[in-house]
């Protein structure tokens, strides 16, 4: 049991939360502005869809570092990830699948919790690769049911204009996968059209895809006119303050992702991204020739930022935990009511993060501080 301004999908209430078994089974409280008063901020534990590796660890090492980069993010407050492949060749990629379904079989219970695979390519544009490898190609249906039968891939970002995608994009739909558009150059046209298809999100906007002219709107125009969701990294890096805006403006679901590398947690060096090497430094991660390559952001400072930026708390909150946990369809997650998984995480009246806890499990680690336990 844990006391405080716990947001609930109703709103603020100074109360006390209790779990059994890992799921709510009680709220108490009177509504409440958590302004008002010095108790800790009880939240929805944080839903990244893109993570790409932490602590040293890369998702491509597979095995041991699935653990690691599981363990890292945890401790700053992400209760819940998909573990996200890069382009590489046919058997790296059957690799890897094989071993996120090994470690999702006996998973590290000090670590967030991981929901599946996120695909981020092969089936991207060669001419849109961003820090992706050069493995670009188009998405055979058979090819990506073969990959699907190795682990629970729940999300995959492909380039809509590659031939056969909108047949590929119709049939991940059908079976429960979904599609983003990324890495590509399509058009506005393409967009507009692969979302009649079925496609449903955007892959870190704004980022490796043709841009907003109001001649020639663009992958972008297509997100900003048509989306219910998409992903961004408000790292501040990847995307300016005022393009945030105009994101939070126009789509409605717009989440929060870290597209974190080995480097996040880590000190400034050189770190592995698939097959390439990138290097931490002056809080961002790029390739030899510049190239923004994933971010160091992890989620609490993805709140903060977007605090920053004039969302209240609770709408911040629910572009980490909520809107996240809806695209995915998954309801037991992202959200505290009863009934509901007891992932949360406690934030001072600062918005520095306290306790995390997965399932009720206390997997703080080495967050600084302790929960608000009467």
């Amino acid at each position: 049991m844990l006391y405080g301004n716990i947001l609930t999908p109703e709103g603020w209430r100074l109360g006390e939360i209790h779990w059994d078994g890992g799921r709510i089974t009680r709220l108490t409280g009177e509504p409440v502005d958590p302004d008002t008063n010095e108790h800790p901020r009880l939240l929805p534990g944080f839903v990244d869809l893109h993570v790409h590796g932490g602590g040293g660890a890369d998702t491509m090492e597979g095995g041991a570092a699935l653990a690691t980069l599981a363990r890292t993010h945890v401790r700053f407050g992400t209760t819940r990830l998909l573990a996200t492949t890069m382009t590489a060749p046919d058997a790296e990629i059957r690799r890897v699948l094989g071993e996120i379904a090994a470690y999702m079989a006996d998973p590290d219970p000090r670590a967030a919790g991981v929901l599946g695979v996120h695909l981020e390519g092969p089936y991207i544009n060669p001419g849109k690769l961003g820090a992706q490898p050069a493995h670009a190609r188009s998405g055979p249906i058979g090819e990506v049911d073969a990959l699907c039968a190795l682990a629970p891939i729940r999300l995959v970002t492909l380039a809509p204009e590659l031939a056969g995608h909108h047949a590929l994009i119709r049939h991940l739909s059908e079976r429960g996968v979904r599609v983003q558009l990324g890495h590509t150059l399509g058009s506005y046209e393409e967009g507009v059209e692969a979302l009649a298809h079925g496609a449903c999100g955007f892959t870190h906007l704004f980022n490796a895809m043709t841009g907003l002219h109001h001649r020639k709107p663009g992958m972008v125009g297509a997100a900003l006119a048509h989306a219910q969701y998409a992903e961004l990294i408000p790292d501040l890096l990847h995307v300016h303050p005022g393009a945030i805006r105009t994101a939070l403006r126009c789509i409605p679901n717009l989440y929060a992702v870290t597209d974190s590398t080995a480097a996040a947690g880590m000190p400034d060096g050189d770190y592995r991204l698939g097959e390439q090497t990138v290097t931490k430094c002056l809080g961002g991660v790029r390739l030899a020739d510049g190239t923004l390559a994933g971010s160091t952001l992890t989620m609490d400072q993805a709140l903060r930022n977007f605090v920053g930026l004039g969302l209240s708390l609770a709408e911040a909150s629910d572009r980490l935990s909520r809107f996240p946990a809806d695209f995915l369809g998954q309801g037991e997650i992202g959200r505290l009511q009863e009934g509901a998984l007891a992932d949360l995480v406690v934030l001072d009246p600062q918005l520095q993060l306290q306790a995390v806890f997965v399932e009720g499990r206390d997997v703080s680690g080495n967050v600084q501080g302790a929960p608000a336990c009467p």
